[in-house]
Protein backbone atom coordinates (compact mmCIF):
# COMPACT_ATOMS: atom_id res chain seq x y z
CA UNK A 1 0.00 0.00 0.00
CA UNK A 2 3.07 2.54 0.86
CA UNK A 3 4.00 1.75 -2.73
CA UNK A 4 1.12 2.87 -4.66
CA UNK A 5 0.97 5.98 -2.34
CA UNK A 6 4.61 6.40 -3.43
CA UNK A 7 3.95 5.80 -6.49
CA UNK A 8 0.46 8.20 -6.94
CA UNK A 9 2.90 11.07 -4.83
CA UNK A 10 5.60 10.56 -7.61
CA UNK A 11 2.66 10.90 -10.59
CA UNK A 12 1.12 14.33 -9.24
CA UNK A 13 4.54 15.68 -7.77
CA UNK A 14 2.29 16.63 -5.42
CA UNK A 15 3.02 15.03 -1.51
CA UNK A 16 -0.47 15.94 -0.54
CA UNK A 17 -3.69 14.77 1.51
CA UNK A 18 -6.47 16.54 1.65
CA UNK A 19 -8.13 16.19 4.76
CA UNK A 20 -11.56 15.47 4.04
CA UNK A 21 -13.14 17.27 7.51
CA UNK A 22 -15.97 19.27 7.02
CA UNK A 23 -17.68 20.80 9.49
CA UNK A 24 -21.42 22.47 8.18
CA UNK A 25 -19.93 25.18 9.16
CA UNK A 26 -17.68 25.23 5.81
CA UNK A 27 -20.57 24.20 3.62
CA UNK A 28 -21.57 27.32 1.54
CA UNK A 29 -25.42 28.24 2.01
CA UNK A 30 -26.47 26.84 -1.62
CA UNK A 31 -25.85 23.72 -0.72
CA UNK A 32 -27.01 23.66 2.72
CA UNK A 33 -30.25 25.13 1.69
CA UNK A 34 -30.74 22.51 -1.35
CA UNK A 35 -29.82 19.84 1.09
CA UNK A 36 -32.97 20.82 3.74
CA UNK A 37 -35.39 21.47 1.24
CA UNK A 38 -34.60 17.69 0.25
CA UNK A 39 -34.70 16.52 3.62
CA UNK A 40 -35.06 19.37 6.47
CA UNK A 41 -33.42 20.33 8.80
CA UNK A 42 -32.73 16.93 10.12
CA UNK A 43 -29.09 14.97 10.74
CA UNK A 44 -29.75 13.31 7.14
CA UNK A 45 -30.26 16.76 5.33
CA UNK A 46 -26.98 18.05 7.49
CA UNK A 47 -25.19 14.66 5.95
CA UNK A 48 -26.02 15.37 2.40
CA UNK A 49 -25.02 18.70 2.58
CA UNK A 50 -21.95 17.04 3.73
CA UNK A 51 -21.72 14.70 1.57
CA UNK A 52 -22.56 17.67 -1.78
CA UNK A 53 -19.40 19.65 -0.79
CA UNK A 54 -17.47 16.79 -0.42
CA UNK A 55 -18.02 15.65 -3.83
CA UNK A 56 -17.57 18.87 -5.57
CA UNK A 57 -14.03 19.24 -3.80
CA UNK A 58 -13.44 15.58 -4.89
CA UNK A 59 -14.21 16.77 -8.38
CA UNK A 60 -12.08 19.28 -8.62
CA UNK A 61 -8.67 18.49 -6.77
CA UNK A 62 -8.48 14.73 -7.76
CA UNK A 63 -6.56 14.92 -10.83
CA UNK A 64 -4.26 17.03 -8.40
CA UNK A 65 -3.40 14.66 -5.61
CA UNK A 66 -2.66 11.22 -4.65
CA UNK A 67 -4.88 11.14 -0.98
CA UNK A 68 -6.91 12.23 0.89
CA UNK A 69 -8.26 11.73 4.59
CA UNK A 70 -11.70 12.26 5.91
CA UNK A 71 -11.52 12.60 9.97
CA UNK A 72 -14.55 10.44 11.43
CA UNK A 73 -15.62 12.88 13.77
CA UNK A 74 -16.82 14.96 11.21
CA UNK A 75 -19.16 12.48 10.36
CA UNK A 76 -20.13 10.55 13.64
CA UNK A 77 -21.51 13.73 14.66
CA UNK A 78 -24.39 12.95 12.53
CA UNK A 79 -24.68 9.68 13.76
CA UNK A 80 -25.84 6.77 10.59
CA UNK A 81 -26.60 9.47 8.26
CA UNK A 82 -23.43 10.61 8.42
CA UNK A 83 -21.15 7.76 9.03
CA UNK A 84 -22.99 6.77 5.81
CA UNK A 85 -21.77 9.65 4.04
CA UNK A 86 -18.30 9.11 5.43
CA UNK A 87 -18.40 5.27 3.66
CA UNK A 88 -19.88 6.93 0.26
CA UNK A 89 -16.90 9.54 0.49
CA UNK A 90 -14.42 6.64 0.77
CA UNK A 91 -15.63 4.52 -1.86
CA UNK A 92 -16.22 7.54 -4.13
CA UNK A 93 -12.12 8.75 -3.45
CA UNK A 94 -11.43 5.33 -5.09
CA UNK A 95 -13.02 5.41 -7.49
CA UNK A 96 -11.12 8.55 -8.63
CA UNK A 97 -8.23 6.80 -7.84
CA UNK A 98 -7.23 8.34 -4.69
CA UNK A 99 -5.50 6.21 -1.59
CA UNK A 100 -7.69 6.99 1.66
CA UNK A 101 -6.52 7.56 5.09
CA UNK A 102 -8.67 7.01 7.53
CA UNK A 103 -8.39 9.41 10.72
CA UNK A 104 -10.16 7.26 13.12
CA UNK A 105 -7.43 7.02 15.45
CA UNK A 106 -8.32 4.00 16.68
CA UNK A 107 -6.52 2.01 19.50
CA UNK A 108 -7.67 -0.44 22.05
CA UNK A 109 -6.30 -4.32 22.97
CA UNK A 110 -7.13 -7.44 21.96
CA UNK A 111 -10.24 -8.47 20.47
CA UNK A 112 -11.26 -4.71 20.26
CA UNK A 113 -8.43 -3.47 17.90
CA UNK A 114 -8.78 -6.21 16.11
CA UNK A 115 -12.40 -5.85 15.29
CA UNK A 116 -11.76 -1.94 14.82
CA UNK A 117 -9.15 -3.10 12.22
CA UNK A 118 -11.19 -5.60 10.81
CA UNK A 119 -14.17 -2.90 10.61
CA UNK A 120 -11.90 0.27 8.83
CA UNK A 121 -9.08 -2.30 6.75
CA UNK A 122 -10.38 -5.81 6.57
CA UNK A 123 -12.75 -7.96 5.90
CA UNK A 124 -15.85 -9.23 8.34
CA UNK A 125 -17.09 -13.15 7.99
CA UNK A 126 -21.06 -13.23 7.83
CA UNK A 127 -22.01 -16.80 7.33
CA UNK A 128 -20.04 -18.27 4.02
CA UNK A 129 -19.82 -14.37 2.80
CA UNK A 130 -17.12 -11.44 4.09
CA UNK A 131 -17.62 -8.19 3.91
CA UNK A 132 -15.21 -4.92 3.71
CA UNK A 133 -16.80 -2.40 6.27
CA UNK A 134 -15.29 1.25 5.63
CA UNK A 135 -12.19 -0.10 3.25
CA UNK A 136 -10.32 2.53 3.94
CA UNK A 137 -6.29 2.16 2.68
CA UNK A 138 -4.73 3.56 5.57
CA UNK A 139 -5.88 4.21 9.30
CA UNK A 140 -4.69 6.45 11.76
CA UNK A 141 -3.92 4.59 14.97
CA UNK A 142 -3.32 5.73 18.62
CA UNK A 143 -0.06 3.90 20.44
CA UNK A 144 -1.22 4.49 24.23
CA UNK A 145 -1.97 1.14 24.73
CA UNK A 146 1.62 -0.29 23.51
CA UNK A 147 1.99 -3.31 21.16
CA UNK A 148 -1.29 -5.33 22.33
CA UNK A 149 -3.00 -2.24 20.84
CA UNK A 150 -1.42 -1.89 17.69
CA UNK A 151 -0.43 -5.40 16.74
CA UNK A 152 -3.81 -6.50 15.51
CA UNK A 153 -3.92 -3.47 13.37
CA UNK A 154 -0.60 -4.12 11.97
CA UNK A 155 -1.78 -8.18 11.40
CA UNK A 156 -4.54 -6.73 9.52
CA UNK A 157 -2.47 -4.56 7.31
CA UNK A 158 -0.16 -7.63 6.54
CA UNK A 159 -3.07 -9.55 5.43
CA UNK A 160 -4.90 -7.36 3.42
CA UNK A 161 -2.23 -5.23 1.73
CA UNK A 162 -2.98 -1.99 3.84
CA UNK A 163 -1.44 0.51 5.91
CA UNK A 164 -1.25 2.22 9.40
CA UNK A 165 -0.05 5.75 10.62
CA UNK A 166 1.02 5.31 14.37
CA UNK A 167 0.42 8.86 16.35
CA UNK A 168 3.76 10.07 17.47
CA UNK A 169 4.17 13.55 17.82
CA UNK A 170 0.99 15.39 17.05
CA UNK A 171 1.02 18.90 15.95
CA UNK A 172 -1.58 20.33 18.63
CA UNK A 173 -0.37 23.00 21.40
CA UNK A 174 -0.34 20.77 24.55
CA UNK A 175 0.73 17.60 22.54
CA UNK A 176 4.04 17.87 24.97
CA UNK A 177 2.02 17.45 27.93
CA UNK A 178 2.62 13.59 27.65
CA UNK A 179 4.47 13.09 24.47
CA UNK A 180 7.50 15.70 25.70
CA UNK A 181 8.01 13.75 28.62
CA UNK A 182 11.64 12.34 29.78
CA UNK A 183 11.66 8.61 29.86
CA UNK A 184 15.23 7.86 31.23
CA UNK A 185 16.68 10.92 29.82
CA UNK A 186 14.54 10.89 26.17
CA UNK A 187 11.37 12.07 25.40
CA UNK A 188 8.44 9.76 25.47
CA UNK A 189 7.78 10.54 21.25
CA UNK A 190 11.17 8.97 20.92
CA UNK A 191 10.36 5.91 22.61
CA UNK A 192 6.99 5.36 20.46
CA UNK A 193 9.20 5.84 17.25
CA UNK A 194 11.15 3.21 18.02
CA UNK A 195 8.37 1.24 18.52
CA UNK A 196 7.27 2.38 15.05
CA UNK A 197 9.99 1.30 13.25
CA UNK A 198 9.93 -2.32 15.12
CA UNK A 199 6.35 -2.69 14.53
CA UNK A 200 7.26 -2.01 10.69
CA UNK A 201 10.16 -4.07 10.31
CA UNK A 202 7.46 -6.87 9.09
CA UNK A 203 5.38 -4.77 6.86
CA UNK A 204 8.05 -3.59 4.41
CA UNK A 205 7.15 -2.74 1.11
CA UNK A 206 9.97 -1.52 -0.81
CA UNK A 207 12.21 0.90 0.76
CA UNK A 208 9.67 2.16 3.17
CA UNK A 209 6.86 0.31 5.80
CA UNK A 210 3.18 0.01 5.43
CA UNK A 211 3.51 1.52 9.33
CA UNK A 212 4.24 4.70 9.27
CA UNK A 213 3.94 7.80 11.87
CA UNK A 214 2.17 11.60 12.39
CA UNK A 215 5.08 13.59 12.91
CA UNK A 216 3.15 17.27 12.90
CA UNK A 217 4.55 19.98 10.73
CA UNK A 218 4.66 22.30 13.78
CA UNK A 219 7.38 20.79 15.63
CA UNK A 220 10.19 21.38 13.10
CA UNK A 221 13.76 20.34 15.24
CA UNK A 222 11.64 17.45 16.13
CA UNK A 223 10.86 15.98 12.79
CA UNK A 224 14.50 16.12 12.26
CA UNK A 225 15.15 13.95 15.06
CA UNK A 226 12.21 11.76 14.04
CA UNK A 227 13.58 11.62 10.47
CA UNK A 228 16.84 10.16 11.70
CA UNK A 229 15.34 7.55 14.10
CA UNK A 230 12.46 6.50 11.21
CA UNK A 231 14.65 6.71 7.65
CA UNK A 232 12.27 4.09 6.52
CA UNK A 233 8.94 5.01 8.02
CA UNK A 234 6.69 7.21 5.69
CA UNK A 235 5.44 10.48 7.44
CA UNK A 236 1.62 11.51 7.44
CA UNK A 237 2.12 15.42 8.23
CA UNK A 238 -0.44 17.25 9.69
CA UNK A 239 -0.38 21.50 11.10
CA UNK A 240 0.24 22.72 7.86
CA UNK A 241 -1.51 25.39 6.98
CA UNK A 242 -4.38 26.85 9.09
CA UNK A 243 -2.27 25.53 12.00
CA UNK A 244 0.92 26.94 11.42
CA UNK A 245 3.08 24.67 9.95
CA UNK A 246 5.14 26.66 6.79
CA UNK A 247 6.52 25.02 3.95
CA UNK A 248 10.49 25.49 5.49
CA UNK A 249 9.00 23.61 9.08
CA UNK A 250 8.20 20.61 6.52
CA UNK A 251 11.59 20.19 5.14
CA UNK A 252 13.07 17.87 7.97
CA UNK A 253 10.10 15.22 7.06
CA UNK A 254 10.97 14.65 4.16
CA UNK A 255 14.27 12.17 2.65
CA UNK A 256 16.68 13.74 0.83
CA UNK A 257 14.83 11.67 -2.11
CA UNK A 258 12.38 14.31 -1.72
CA UNK A 259 9.99 11.57 -0.48
CA UNK A 260 9.45 10.02 3.24
CA UNK A 261 5.87 12.33 3.84
CA UNK A 262 2.82 13.24 2.80
CA UNK A 263 1.35 16.18 4.23
CA UNK A 264 -2.15 16.95 5.09
CA UNK A 265 -4.14 20.39 5.07
CA UNK A 266 -7.81 20.48 5.55
CA UNK A 267 -9.65 23.35 6.08
CA UNK A 268 -6.76 24.96 4.07
CA UNK A 269 -8.08 23.25 1.21
CA UNK A 270 -11.78 22.49 1.61
CA UNK A 271 -12.84 26.11 3.18
CA UNK A 272 -10.00 28.03 0.88
CA UNK A 273 -12.81 29.71 -0.43
CA UNK A 274 -13.44 31.86 2.89
CA UNK A 275 -9.86 32.88 2.78
CA UNK A 276 -8.99 36.68 1.77
CA UNK A 277 -6.52 35.28 -0.98
CA UNK A 278 -9.07 32.94 -2.56
CA UNK A 279 -12.20 35.67 -1.78
CA UNK A 280 -12.40 36.01 -5.96
CA UNK A 281 -13.72 32.83 -6.35
CA UNK A 282 -17.01 33.32 -4.09
CA UNK A 283 -19.13 30.78 -2.42
CA UNK A 284 -20.82 29.57 -5.34
CA UNK A 285 -17.80 27.85 -6.93
CA UNK A 286 -15.57 27.13 -3.80
CA UNK A 287 -14.33 24.20 -5.22
CA UNK A 288 -12.43 26.04 -8.10
CA UNK A 289 -10.78 27.41 -5.07
CA UNK A 290 -10.21 24.22 -3.27
CA UNK A 291 -8.28 23.30 -6.58
CA UNK A 292 -6.11 26.76 -6.27
CA UNK A 293 -5.31 25.48 -3.06
CA UNK A 294 -3.75 22.46 -3.78
CA UNK A 295 -1.84 23.68 -6.59
CA UNK A 296 -0.21 26.58 -4.38
CA UNK A 297 0.26 24.41 -1.46
CA UNK A 298 1.89 21.52 -4.18
CA UNK A 299 4.43 24.26 -5.80
CA UNK A 300 5.13 25.93 -1.73
CA UNK A 301 6.20 22.32 -0.93
CA UNK A 302 8.22 21.88 -3.73
CA UNK A 303 9.95 24.27 -3.21
CA UNK A 304 11.63 23.39 -0.26
CA UNK A 305 12.28 19.96 -1.22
Amino acid sequence: MISQLIEKIKKTKAPICVGLDPMLSYVPEHIVKKSFETFGETLEGAADAIWQFNKEIIDHTYDLIPSVKPQIAMYEQFGIEGLMVYKKTVDYCHEKGLIVIGDAKRGDIGSTSAAYATGHLGRVKVGNNSYSGFNTDFLTVNPYLGTDGVKPFVEECNKEDKGLFVLVKTSNPSSGEFQDRLIDGRPLYEWVAEKVVEWGQASMDGEYSNVGAVVGATYPEMSRILRKLMPNTYFLVPGYGAQGGTAADLKHCFNEDGLGAVVNSSRGIIAAYRQEKYAKFGAEHFAEASRQAVIDMAADINSVL
